[in-house]
């Protein structure tokens, strides 16, 4: 028996691919001598609040997983303990 067909998922936005991107390019190297919040304005053209914003909108979103698995489970991991830390604070 053929296996199920897989309905594809449609295309991750780039804002929010390019978030992505960046999350995964500074947790692995991130640029000497530059800030975060200075490499997310030069880079994308946002706030550092609005960077985090579609950050979390990102790794709530299907596509994402599907886009960058290990990285979005990894930032799904550090959010539910940051959320345990305030909880249990």
């Amino acid at each position: 028996m053929p296996a199920p067909a897989r309905v594809p998922l449609p295309d991750l936005p780039d804002e929010l691919r390019s978030v992505l991107d960046l999350e995964r390019t500074w947790a692995v190297a991130p640029a000497p001598g530059v800030t975060k919040e200075r490499a997310i304005r030069e880079r994308l053209g946002l706030t550092p609040t609005r960077y985090r914003l579609l950050l979390q909108r990102a790794i709530e979103d299907p596509r994402a997983l599907a886009y960058d698995p290990l990285l979005v489970r990894r930032l799904l991991r550090l959010r539910d303990r940051r959320r345990g830390r305030l909880r249990g604070a």
